[in-house]
């Protein structure tokens, strides 16, 4: 795979806090920090969840300099739509890791587990007869960088289903964060239909409007594929130190996560000159409501401040344009409480 300059640059950083962790050194000079509340963002962060009302917004906050944190609802689980790809991947690179997978390895798609979703044409969009072979590497791009449903279905499937990467997480002490099934199945929740059930046909508007209806509140009921902002904060404190992949799988996977940069939404509300790691998801709208809009990802300052924040928006009546304020907010919030 190849990286820009620019990315090998913040890979060799995030290299470095990685085995700096891994040998039992200190992210910071000095004594370890101890945590304690940073005042200013949990005050900008309760104004902000009132703000998202009457949708419910959760936000945790850990810099990792001083041990600061702050959240709202941060032990609250919701529904993660894309952001799973990144333990999915990190489940995977830990398969490579340990020998059992390669980067090289192929795994065979078929024309019906296809799916839409991408943020950018990606597999889908490049598909052609009735199936198609593409290597872990490919299918791992493709599902963290450019969020493609159809990639990250592959990969789960390449590791022996979705419950792999619960036990995956539950094994380094991720707790809070699930995967139980893969892109296919929440969208069948989504759409009111029980699991290899077709929508009928000549179904009447009525009638797949009230499908829809269901369908939408069970995915808001439903505890799976979900995480605490919490849970999401260990994750990526655990990847950034080097706890859940060797040096250069976490080096990959923070660079996969760096490309990322559509939809824009923590990362527009940074200023020039940081790094920013992330993984986004979003859910589909009924009407005017957005059952899941989130982000998380790990701010870093050229000093190698290191800041990690994950949010969660769940059954916004936002338009798109005031999600996406709020959390540019959120992300300018951050940064000029940890380092003005």
């Amino acid at each position: 795979m190849a990286f820009s300059t620019a990315r090998r640059a913040w890979c060799t950083a995030m290299f470095a806090i990685a085995c700096t962790a891994a040998s039992g050194g200190s992210l910071a000079a000095g004594p370890q920090p101890t945590a304690s509340t940073n005042e200013a963002i949990q005050h900008a962060l309760t104004a902000l969840a009132q703000r998202a009302h009457p949708g419910t917004l959760g936000v945790a906050v850990l810099d990792l300099k001083s041990g600061a944190t702050a959240g709202v609802d941060a032990d609250r689980a919701f529904p993660m739509m894309s952001v799973f790809k990144a333990p999915v991947a990190a489940a995977v690179l830990s398969r490579i890791d340990d020998g059992s997978l390669s980067l090289q390895q192929t795994v065979t798609v078929t024309r019906d587990q296809v799916m839409g979703g991408s943020a950018i044409p990606s597999i889908g969009a490049h598909f052609h007869g009735e199936r198609m072979s593409f290597t872990i590497e490919q299918l791992l791009k493709a599902a963290v960088t450019e969020s493609d449903n159809t990639a990250v279905n592959a990969l789960i499937r390449a590791i022996g289903g979705a419950g792999v990467v619960t036990t995956y997480l539950h094994a380094h002490g991720v707790d809070g964060m699930r995967v139980d099934v893969d892109e296919a199945d929440i969208a069948q929740v989504f759409h009111g239909l029980r699991p290899g059930e077709q929508a009928p046909a000549h179904e009447s508007d009525a009638a797949a409007d009230q499908r829809y209806q269901s369908g939408y509140q069970a995915f808001l009921a439903d505890p799976r594929n979900r995480s605490t902002p919490d849970a999401a904060i260990a994750f990526l404190r655990k990847l950034v130190q080097g706890e859940l992949l060797s040096p250069v799988s976490t080096q990959r996977l923070l660079a996969l996560m760096e490309a990322q940069t559509i939809p824009n939404r923590l990362r527009a509300g940074l200023p020039g000159g940081l790094r920013f790691a992330d993984k986004t998801g979003t859910s589909g709208t009924l009407g005017k409501r957005t059952a899941a809009f989130n982000d998380m990802g790990i701010i870093r300052w050229p000093d190698g401040h290191t800041v990690l924040v994950a949010a969660f928006l769940m059954d916004s009546s936002a338009s798109d344009q005031q999600r996406a304020a709020l959390f540019a907010d959120i992300a300018r919030s951050v940064v000029s409480s940890v380092h003005p």
